[in-house]
């Protein structure tokens, strides 16, 4: 067992024997005092406007982390939150609902005063923001795509998608590239030498899968058969990301993609999850399951660069 797993047992444990002890209280504890909280933000969220990513989640905690900084948040009322092993604050009220962890945002005030700066300063974090990506919505115009069995096509659900990958990229500064913004058609050459001629340091393409029977679902990973040592490391970052969603996994496979092959940088094909499977379609048609996909493509990404 690794040091990183041993730590967390021992933090388990000490967050069970914390929650375990004291007088009960009439409602949560949030920030020592009891009662209810109403600023609850998902830990996603906690996590960007910390500036760091969530890189693991269990039924008993979730790690935030960046460069220098590695954050337990116990998902167990009356637990405590952990920075760089020290404990800086009970975790308060903690709500699981709707397949979200939410937890009170005044967190943020007690964790953000524990963190330390990146190696050689604030701006040493900040290397991965000199990174181009270039984010490639599948299909488009008139090529529409698979159609799903509930009657849209995916270059919808592909544009949306990349949309929201985008925006959140370039919200944490990076500089960040869409291979088409609208409902049009580009070639599968043309997507390829927009990276190229950029020099991407990734290429992203997002696609909606489909597949003659409809039990069929989950997410996948393709890279190039010849791919790089890089473009494994990117498709397994947001794969890994991508578990956060819920869906299930065909993890990473290889094919001749032209947008793989003929894209001279690392490159990764994310197809999100089947339009031919009825339920995976609802999500995908649904608005807030977009943005939770877009936002785990995002933070592999930003796992991947950094």
């Amino acid at each position: 067992m690794g040091n990183k797993s041993n730590l967390i047992m021992l933090f388990t444990a000490a967050a069970l024997l914390t929650a375990s002890c004291g007088q009960p209280s009439d409602g949560p504890v949030v920030d020592g005092q009891s009662g209810t909280d109403s600023q609850m933000v998902t830990v996603g969220e906690l996590g960007r406007l910390l500036g760091l990513r969530v890189s693991e989640t269990t039924s008993t905690h979730v790690m935030l982390k960046d460069s220098a900084n590695t954050v337990l948040i116990f998902t167990i009322s009356g637990a405590r939150v952990y920075v760089n092993a020290k404990p800086v604050a009970p975790v308060g009220k903690v709500d699981k609902s709707g397949g979200q962890i939410r937890v009170s945002r005044s967190l943020i005030s007690k964790i953000r005063p524990a963190m330390q700066h990146p190696e050689g300063g604030p701006q040493a974090g900040l290397r991965r923001l000199s990174a181009c990506v270039v984010i490639d919505a599948g299909h488009g115009g008139k090529d529409p795509g698979a159609k799903s069995v509930l009657g849209f096509y995916e270059k919808d659900i592909n544009l949306a998608v990349a949309s929201e990958v985008a925006r959140l990229l370039s919200e944490k500064g990076l500089n960040v590239r869409m291979t088409r913004s609208g409902d049009s058609f580009v070639e599968l050459d043309e997507r390829a030498a927009i990276a190229n001629r950029l020099e991407a340091d990734l290429f992203v393409s997002i696609h909606s899968d489909s597949f003659p029977k409809s039990s069929r679902r989950g997410y996948t990973m393709y890279v190039a058969r010849s791919a790089s040592r890089s473009s494994f490391r990117a498709a397994g970052a947001i794969a890994r990301s991508m578990s956060q969603t819920g869906l299930a996994s065909h993890g990473t496979q290889t094919a001749s993609y032209r947008v793989l092959t003929d894209t001279s940088g690392p490159a990764v094909l994310v197809e999100m999850g089947y339009l031919t499977n009825r339920s995976e379609a609802a999500l995908l048609k649904d608005p807030y399951f977009q943005n939770r996909i877009a936002q785990a493509i995002a933070d592999g990404i930003l796992d991947y660069l950094s």
